[in-house]
């Protein structure tokens, strides 16, 4: 048996892997047209043919649309852009109430503040990762306004039922699809169940645009507001003939043409790019399923998963060491693990001190809402001591990088009872 990396044998992988990089002549060519056009934005802030942009955004959207079988694709600079405005979109106000999970990126739970609202966490499945209904059910007030689902690491929410859920109680469903696009749920795609869906076209994404994202919708006056929000849209109000201007103060959230050029090409082939990262995600989860205690990531009936990242559940007590030294083994050997995701949002200091804008806590002192540990006991049980994660949005990985993964993965498992003793060793001394 190998001597583990961790004590001093030759690691599996003996060189960093390659980052990921989808873009290539197609996108070089495309960006060098638009250079030659000499139209870099072709956005103007005023009612014209160009305030929803130029020849570039406009085809790019028209193609999302059709690709998703959305009515509307609204582009915006990025995922995080998109949350804030959709949550003006549907109208959140100051101390209006939105459900977010406490597992994601935090542009996710901070969107409704820009509009002083007020985030209120909903726990995750213990086995998908994403929202669980029964907790946003749960914590559905008089003053909530909007949930958000994220449908995490690839893998779609419960989105049928949370968009029944939202409907019965009359307030709008958002879904955060940054890392799950072509995920569908019972044939539908995500990111186009709810009342609005945010994608993400950021570097590392499964397809991207450098930084970037696109707001899906099938509703008109949603997507008016989409794209008043994005680009100054007080300047128009009278033009169009909006009467309710809740939330109407535009912000520049606009595209480049050089992006949505990108996006174009990268919108070709998204089935290549999506396709090939769930063989390799497949492919190690096949070889896991070898090892008791390391519970691939589950796909529920129905559903595709995507694997924007590949997490597994690690039971320590059937493996017999710990999450953290089965990780820190795993990275010996060239393997880029993580353990957790990110800690629990409402953990952040402006949770914790309830402070966002002035020094008089707004919007937090229009809530009487709490966020002490404890509050999502699922989401902290699986950040602290279960979650596996296998990096593969960050690498550029063919079927030998995913060969020495597993090679590695089995090296470790397979002296468990070495990085037993190791755990001990490390706790008397």
């Amino acid at each position: 048996m190998d001597k583990l990396a961790l004590f001093g044998g030759k690691p599996v992988i003996n060189q960093e892997l390659k980052l990921y990089r989808s873009a290539g002549a197609e996108e070089l060519k495309a960006v060098a047209e638009v250079m030659e056009s000499g139209t870099l934005s072709g956005f103007i802030g005023a009612w014209c043919k160009e305030f929803n942009g130029g020849p570039m955004i406009r085809q790019f959207e028209e193609k999302w649309a059709e690709r998703f079988n959305v009515k509307h694709a609204v582009t915006v600079n990025s995922n995080t852009s998109g949350l804030i405005a959709a949550m003006g979109a549907v109208g959140v106000g100051p101390g209006d109430e939105v459900i977010v999970p406490p597992w994601s990126m935090s542009a996710t739970a901070m969107a409704p503040i820009f509009y002083g609202g007020i985030p209120v966490f909903a726990d995750v499945e213990d086995q998908y990762f994403c929202l669980d209904p029964e907790s946003v059910l749960q914590n559905i007030t008089s003053r909530t306004k909007a949930i958000i689902v994220v449908n995490l690491f690839g893998h779609p929410g419960q989105l049928a039922e949370l968009r029944a859920l939202a409907d019965k109680h009359g307030i709008a469903l958002i879904e955060d699809n940054a890392q799950a696009p072509l995920a569908a749920e019972n044939g539908q795609l995500a990111g186009t169940v709810g009342h609005i869906g945010v994608f993400s076209l950021n570097y590392h994404k499964h397809i991207h645009t450098g930084e970037g994202g696109v707001c899906t919708t099938n509703d008109d006056d949603l997507a008016l507001r989409l794209q008043m929000i994005r680009n100054h849209g007080e300047n128009i109000v009278d033009a169009v003939g909006m009467e309710d201007i809740t939330n109407i103060v535009g912000f520049n959230f606009r595209m480049t043409e050089m992006s949505a050029a990108v996006g174009l090409c990268q919108l070709d082939k998204v089935e290549t790019l999506v396709n090939r990262r769930v063989a390799l995600a497949e492919k190690l989860s096949e070889a896991v399923r070898e090892m008791p205690g390391i519970n691939p990531p589950l796909v529920r009936e129905g559903c595709t998963h995507v694997y924007y990242q590949w997490c597994a559940r690690f039971n320590e007590q059937v493996v017999g060491i710990s999450l953290k030294t089965f990780a820190r083994a795993l990275e010996a050997e060239g393997c880029p693990v993580g353990t957790g995701y990110v800690d629990p949002l409402y953990l952040l200091p402006i949770f914790q001190r309830r402070i966002a804008i002035g020094n008089k806590g707004y919007p937090f002192n229009l809530t009487e809402r709490q966020y002490g540990p404890g509050l999502c006991p699922v989401t902290e049980r699986l950040n602290q001591c279960e979650l596996l994660e296998f990096h593969i949005c960050s690498f550029e990985l063919d079927g030998e990088d995913m060969d020495k993964v597993i090679q590695a993965f089995q090296k470790v498992y397979a002296n468990r009872n070495i990085l037993k003793e190791f755990e001990k060793g490390e706790a008397t001394s």
